[in-house]
């Protein structure tokens, strides 16, 4: 797992806990302030952690180095030969990023992505990767071939402001896009209240009726960190590029401050990993925090996503902020924090969104195993240590305490400060314990497969690891009542529907957002809730309960996991009316060989497996006959996929058809690996061209999401999306208009009315409704 350390430091910290004296181990374990946890782990870590750190990481260099930079360029050179433009271009850009300041190698990188994003219509790009070439030194001989491509830039760019001002004549209703919504608000919509409780700590509750799609909050991360790695793709949009294995993470895809996707990064000038979308962003994220990681890059990335994260926040708040968040607050509900007991993990203290709701977030120290909280501590108290031998005098000067009129000379001034910083070693520690229950990942959907398949599956991928001050109030629920939808670029609109909220005058107003809205109507007084990661409609409820346990220290009792209690008082007989005791969600979706009726889990002499519902048939089935057959079914969807990656869909057609007609030996329409052997079917006759077959399949699909996730989940929306997208494809108007409508209710309730699909689909609705 990314936001963990490597497996290599914890293992190294793992051994260094086990060959603790034990008066020591329980002196450590005794202690309950996380000011003397983390000053006693800082007489535990010694140069020998310090140098395995380095030893470690030196895998990861993040120095700049011509050769390869220049390898980069040949990468970007092959993918260019055959055109594919997209990933020619993320090749230069790491060459950019690796290339030595100044050098030859710098602006002949610039100039070939100059030309890639030439060919793919980014005219003002081009040109500005032309001005950098030439300002690093490009070979005079050739920038004949550069004002050349200048030349054609300027002429298509005057073309497209041409045919822009023409399309700023007033246009009819129906070709006019998205309406303004009003001005950009966060915080909590007037119809929310924040509640406390002993129980729960500070949460989140309707004050008035919430109608379902309505607004709840909207806020902006106080910071966060890009996951790298995630979601890989390859160039051609996910084939494999000309050399096997080359991918493009997210750190080569995101910009590193505001999380838009671009294609010509603007390296940083001092490492060869953080890249930004823009001069400004590099900068805004250079004073923020970049200024102090950029000569821990590659110790950051063996500490994982969470210590820099936790390093990230204390950067950007600085000493003065952290010691004004540690007075004593008046305010007694903060008592909670640090207190034991099993409340959801929420805001033990709420001021909007300063870092006072940051610092105030429970940290949970005593629930950490000793081994945990010891992982924890000295990996932070290294981190600080690097930190302070890499910019010593940058830490006591930019993270130096509150001004105060004194006659103290500048030598006593510095020692004070410098005695302080550990204040910032401590804030660290505290702000990575919460991390663990407090931590958000920011999703997206990433269409999965090539690029030029005419159908797409997608998928959610983690690409950001953030702390949001105020969504940080809902606690959890496994069958939540609201949808999150995330914003990312400089440039995101992020729908005002707040009403009144209170805007924030935070830094980060780097256009990452969050947007809460009810998924369905929430009555005054009900508690507002959403998903930690573990949901009702994926994962089994005992499973669910011990993952939450595990992370969260709570024991869920939200609506889907008091109707398993339920059924378990119930006994036997009331599980046979529903699914089997702690079993999948989709256990009754499994079919009985021998009658085709559903199968439960029981329990019986030869151990748990699944009998038939027909009380007539009563035929046993093991789990392990099952498990086999679905894995065999798993294994051949996979092949199937891998065939269309390959564009190869007669030989995936004919895979798929087989897999169904053994599938529905044991899986109803309705199972969920019966819905995606249906979307890959479809998948497969759209390449092909055959419309009609394509939109069946994924109508069958369609069948098995909604019994899933719900008639009204986002889930369905997105399938349904596809659906209208085929109807489209194959010419069929009515089918079309007719999905159309469903899909932008289902959008509009859980992504807002600017969502890019819902674009899209005005789009297709306008050329349908045309003809």
């Amino acid at each position: 797992m990314m936001d963990l350390p490597s497996v290599q430091w914890q293992d190294h910290v793992a051994q260094k806990w086990t060959s603790l004296d034990p008066d020591i181990k329980e002196h450590f374990t005794s202690l309950l302030e996380i000011d003397d946890v983390f000053k006693y782990s800082l007489t535990l870590t010694t140069q020998d952690d310090l140098d395995f750190v380095q030893s470690i990481s030196a895998g990861n260099s993040v120095q700049k180095d011509t050769q390869p930079a220049a390898k980069c360029r040949e990468r970007g050179n092959s993918s260019f030969k055959i055109r594919d433009y997209t990933a020619a271009a993320l090749h230069y850009s790491q060459g950019v990023c690796l290339a030595p300041l100044s050098s030859e190698q710098l602006s002949l990188c610039y100039a070939n992505r100059s030309a890639a994003l030439y060919h793919l219509q980014l005219y003002q790009a081009s040109l500005d990767d032309i001005d950098r070439a030439l300002k690093n030194g490009y070979p005079a001989h050739l920038s004949h071939k550069l004002e050349d491509r200048r030349s054609q830039c300027l002429k298509h760019l005057s073309v497209d402001q041409n045919a822009k001002e023409d399309r700023h004549n007033p246009a009819s209703p129906s070709q006019r896009g998205p309406q303004s919504e009003g001005p950009l608000t966060f915080g909590i919509c007037p119809q929310a209240a924040v509640g406390f409780s002993v129980e729960k700590g500070r949460h989140l509750v309707a004050a008035e009726r919430v109608a379902a799609g309505e607004v709840i909050l909207s806020d902006r991360p106080y910071s966060f960190v890009l996951i790298p790695g995630m979601g890989e793709v390859t160039g051609m949009g996910g084939r494999q590029n000309t050399e096997r294995g080359v991918v493009f993470g997210v750190e080569h895809r995101r910009c590193h401050r505001c999380l838009t996707e671009t294609l010509c990064a603007v390296p940083c000038e001092g490492c060869s990993y953080s890249r930004y979308c823009s001069t400004s962003c590099r900068r805004d994220a250079w004073e923020e925090h970049h200024r102090w990681e950029c000569p821990l890059g590659a110790d950051l990335m063996v500490m994982g996503v969470m210590s820099q994260l936790a390093l990230r926040v204390s950067l950007k708040a600085g000493l003065k902020n952290i010691q004004s968040a540690r007075d004593p607050i008046r305010d007694e509900s903060t008592k909670l924090d640090g207190q034991s007991g099993d409340s959801d993990p929420c805001h033990s203290a709420h001021y909007g969104d300063s870092y006072r709701s940051v610092f105030h977030l429970l940290h949970h120290l005593n629930h950490h195993s000793p081994a945990m909280r010891f992982l924890c501590a000295v990996t932070i108290a290294t981190l600080y240590l690097k930190l302070s031998e890499a910019e010593p005098t940058l830490l006591s000067r930019d993270l130096g305490r509150p001004s105060e009129a004194n006659s103290q000379s500048p030598e006593e001034e510095g020692a004070d400060r410098s005695s302080e910083l550990w204040l910032l070693g401590s804030a660290v520690l505290r702000h990575f314990l919460q991390l663990r229950c407090n931590a958000q990942a920011i999703i997206t959907l990433q269409d999965i497969g090539a690029a030029n398949l005419p159908v797409q599956s997608s998928k959610e991928i983690r690409i950001a690891t953030a702390l949001f001050p105020t969504l940080s109030l809902l606690n959890h629920s496994c069958c939540p009542n609201t949808s999150l939808a995330f914003s990312t670029g400089a440039g995101s609109d992020v729908s005002a529907e707040l009403g009144g909220s209170v805007a924030g005058d935070r830094s980060t107003a780097c256009g990452v957002t969050v947007t809460v809205r009810a998924a369905k109507v929430i009555a005054p007084g009900q508690e507002i809730l959403h998903c930690y990661g573990p949901h009702s409609s994926r994962i089994a409820t005992r499973e669910r309960r011990r993952l939450l346990r595990e992370q969260y220290y709570f024991l869920c009792q939200c609506e889907a996991c008091s109707l398993q209690q339920q059924e378990e008082e119930e006994g036997a007989e009331g599980r046979q009316q529903r699914t089997g005791a702690g079993g999948s969600p989709h256990e009754s979706s499994l079919l009985c060989s021998k009658c085709k009726g559903s199968l439960i889990k029981s329990s019986g002499d030869g151990g748990v497996g699944f009998l038939c519902s027909q009380s007539s048939c009563g035929h046993r089935t093991s789990s392990a006959e099952v498990n086999t057959r679905l894995q065999e079914i798993r294994v051949d969807l996979e092949k199937a996929v891998e065939l269309l990656e390959r564009e190869r869909p007669d030989e995936a057609l004919r895979l798929l058809r087989r897999t169904q007609r053994q599938s529905g030996l044991i899986l109803a329409e309705t199972h969920p690996l019966q819905g995606e052997l249906e979307d890959a079917t479809a998948r497969a006759y759209a390449t092909m061209g055959d419309w009609k077959n394509a939109a069946s399949h994924l109508e069958r699909s369609t069948a098995a999401i909604g019994s899933q996730y719900g008639d009204d989940s986002v889930e369905l929306g997105h399938q349904l999306f596809k659906l209208a997208q085929l109807h489209f494809n194959g010419g069929a108007r009515g089918p079309a208009l007719s999905v159309i409508p469903k899909v932008r209710r289902l959008l509009c309730l859980h992504c807002g009315p600017r969502s890019h699909e819902l674009q899209e689909l005005q789009a297709m609705e306008s050329c349908l409704r045309g003809c």
